[in-house]
């Protein structure tokens, strides 16, 4: 799941190398923090969030098959 994730903010983003994810895990949920470049945080949120919000949809939609809950944090 975490492959799917970087590939989508990779897309996003303008800085590639910046881009960091951290994966934490417990029994049935999976965490993943977000850091991406100052400059391309308003790319990976978007307009009111509608893009992080779509992030976490698919993220939710890829766990669901694994029967896990999955949280998506966005870091400054």
């Amino acid at each position: 799941m975490k492959e799917i994730l970087e590939v989508v903010i990779k897309n996003l983003v303008q800085d590639t190398d910046s881009v960091s994810i951290e994966e934490i895990t417990s029994d049935s949920e999976m965490k993943y923090e977000v850091r991406v470049a100052q400059n391309d945080m308003g790319r990976v949120i978007g307009k009111k969030g509608k893009i992080a919000q779509s992030i976490r949809t698919v993220m939710k939609a890829v766990a669901a098959k694994e029967n896990k809950k999955v949280v998506v944090e966005f870091i400054d």
